[in-house]
């Protein structure tokens, strides 16, 4: 029975340090390892808060920004020949350019639209005309006339001749005229 008592006193510290690191590893230590990962989610969400109130406290910035830009666009497109097809912008261009040469005293001897080219976003509307001009100064106004024009066209190529080398006054025009476009 001594052996048996002193067996027990032995074996209960043993037990109850067993017991103490067993509450330890797997309530203190776990306890603690949860209290970090709360704070660490606290610290995460308060950090997104201030980055959400900053983002918030931003916004009339943003929404001027944004009016701005829109702007911008607006006066952009502007310079683009609005259409919702591409027949539609090339019409338009052809148009354009023979009110300002019948305006100037030119007569049209034929339009024809040529293929489109891609531009990012944008397409390239070309179109060719022959035009008959009473004199120099009519063509030169014309020339004029369509690179100033918004939206902007741009003369690719241009070919002339006096019609008459006896009475050198009529020239043959022959324009080569490209726009942008935004039709599909």
């Amino acid at each position: 029975m001594k052996q048996r008592s002193r067996l027990l006193m032995c074996a209960v510290p043993v037990i109850a340090v067993l017991a103490g690191l067993t509450v330890y590893q797997y309530g203190f230590v776990k306890a603690r390892r949860e209290m970090v990962s709360l704070r660490e989610t606290a610290a995460a969400r308060e950090r997104a808060l201030v980055k959400c109130m900053e983002m918030i406290a931003e916004r009339p910035q943003l929404v001027k920004r944004i009016e701005i830009l829109k702007e911008k666009r607006k006066a952009a497109g502007s310079k683009i020949m609005e259409a919702q097809t591409l027949a539609l912008s090339a019409a338009t261009l052809q148009e354009t350019v023979k009110g300002m040469i019948t305006g100037r005293g030119g007569s049209i001897t034929s339009e024809r639209v040529e293929n489109t080219e891609e531009l990012g976003k944008f397409r390239v509307v070309t179109i060719s005309v022959d035009a008959v001009m009473p004199d120099m100064r009519a063509l030169s106004d014309v020339l004029f006339g369509i690179e100033t024009h918004t939206p902007y066209i741009v003369v690719r190529e241009a070919d002339t001749r006096v019609r008459n080398f006896r009475e050198p006054r009529e020239l043959m025009v022959k324009l080569r005229l490209s726009s942008l476009g935004e039709g599909r």
